[in-house]
């Protein structure tokens, strides 16, 4: 069992910075052995992946909309995964959940995408992007 708890997010002004937590705890498998992804569900919106970290933090992915503006890493002694994000645009407005799935991404594919191969989720942070 793995249990998520996302944390972090607040209201910004659009071109800020906030960095979400998700930390785990497991009663089972160490957190290296699952891969993280990062959602965001925008009211009315489906949920839809925003980034995804290997379970070592060796491959890394993005949706286009984000690349260049949020990192992903991971610190396995912490038990955390952090998601950075620089340059906030109001579009960027959710509730954001992290993740986990012991199936681990790889470059170039997308598939990480795919809400359905995730088997553990946080209760979700949200984070506003207003003036």
């Amino acid at each position: 069992q793995l249990q998520l708890v996302e944390s972090g997010g607040s209201l910004v002004q659009p071109g800020g910075s906030l960095t979400l937590s998700c930390t785990a705890s497991s009663s089972g498998l160490a957190l290296d052995y699952y891969a993280i992804g990062w959602f965001r569900q925008a009211p009315g919106k489906e949920r839809e992946g925003v980034s995804c970290i290997s379970g070592r933090g060796h491959i890394t992915n993005y949706r286009d909309s984000v690349k260049g503006r949020f990192t992903v890493s991971r610190d396995n002694a912490k038990n955390t995964v952090y998601l950075q994000m620089n340059n906030l645009r109001p579009d960027d407005t959710a509730v954001y959940y992290c993740a986990a799935t012991v199936i681990q991404p790889q470059e170039s594919d997308n598939s990480w995408t795919n809400r359905y191969r995730y088997d553990y989720w946080g209760q979700g942070t949200q984070v506003t992007v207003s003036s």
